[in-house]
């Protein structure tokens, strides 16, 4: 198993290199954040929380997730959009490089309920890497409204809009072996900076502290085929967020 480092300043949060019969890759490589820098914490449209890849409804097809602005509270989720200044993507390396082979880029216009998106790809990216992301002039494959299923059961189909968070982290547990992470009032700010293993709860005690919450969620189901075409079956998967 090998495993590729990105830098936390390249925003790139990967969740699975695939691991889907038939088409899947045989290395994995994990990551998850919400709210991981300053930038973000004030700027929560561009808090990629997760990327999924998992097998779609029909052999030969996948779902790929990208989340983002978490900690949505049930009242704020009713009027919630995407930014429509961000470029989002799914970055796709099928030659082994950890380089991205084809992009699926997302982007959305307008506000609230009525936001449109627009899903182009996968094509060639316009630009290789983090910085300097440019919209392909590509014609969308799809467009439509968030918060509705877009697109072809055989071909592209799209879903954007606010879903339960599926993430689970007990803060109180995190903040005991990270304290650097720890805020500065409020009741997680009392916990003791050293953990010990009389402070952990029974593992079927632990607290979801992001029960409750929402973000907004970009799901495109396609086949497999589109996203191996020039290169290997086995591919990397990961997301960015920029503007």
């Amino acid at each position: 198993m090998r495993h590729h480092s990105f830098t936390r300043g390249q925003k790139i949060a990967i969740a699975a290199v695939l691991l889907v019969g038939g088409f899947g890759a045989r290395r994995t490589l994990v990551g998850s954040d919400h709210q991981d820098s300053p930038n973000v914490e004030l700027n929560p449209a561009m808090d990629m929380t997760d990327v999924y890849a998992f097998p779609g409804s029909a052999p030969g097809r996948i779902v790929l997730v990208l989340n983002s602005h978490p900690f949505l509270t049930p009242a704020a989720t009713s009027g919630a959009s995407f930014d429509h200044n961000l470029l989002y993507q799914f970055k796709i390396d099928n030659t082994g490089d950890a380089l991205e082979d084809k992009v699926i880029q997302v982007t959305f216009t307008g506000t609230g309920a009525s936001q449109k998106v627009e899903v182009r790809g996968p094509v060639a990216p316009p630009v290789i890497g983090a910085m300097q992301n440019t919209v392909s002039t590509a014609t969308p494959a799809v467009t439509g409204s968030i918060n509705t299923v877009l697109g072809s059961a055989t071909g592209i189909q799209v879903f954007a809009g606010p879903r339960d968070d599926p993430f689970f982290i007990d803060l109180e547990q995190f903040f005991r072996v990270i304290p650097d992470r720890k805020p500065e009032t409020g009741e997680l700010s009392q916990l003791p900076d050293v953990a010990t293993a009389s402070s952990f709860r029974p593992a079927a005690q632990a607290k979801n502290y992001v029960a409750g919450y929402n973000l907004m969620s970009i799901v495109i189901e396609l086949p497999a085929s589109m996203l191996t075409d020039g290169g290997n079956s086995k591919i990397g998967i990961w997301g960015t967020i920029s503007r």
